[in-house]
């Protein structure tokens, strides 16, 4: 569980990063959740799109992900969300 002070500092680190990923009408698949785990183990923070034809909101597809992943929600701010996840390997970012 991350404090207000860390999710703070992850979203600053989130405000400059482009969305890699996008959930559309298709929503959320197994194929997907891989690729997202993948990416935050490699990457500890990512920012993902939910297009408009989607069938769920933004809040929930974000946190359908993050529970699936096993991620945090750092943020949801209009169609866009951040996930965040210590990596096993290679720690990277350094939480205050």
């Amino acid at each position: 569980m991350l404090t207000g002070k860390q999710r703070s500092y992850l979203r600053s680190l989130a405000n400059n990063l482009q969305p890699i990923f996008q959930v559309g009408k298709g929503g959320i698949n197994d194929n997907m959740v891989k690729q997202i785990s993948d990416a935050l183990e490699a990457r500890e923070l990512i920012k993902a799109t939910v297009l408009r034809n989607a069938e769920c909101d933004t809040r929930t597809v974000a946190e359908e992900m993050a529970e699936s992943t096993e991620a945090e929600l750092v943020q949801v701010i209009g169609n866009k969300f951040v996930l965040y996840r210590e990596s096993e390997k290679s720690p990277v970012i350094e939480l205050p």
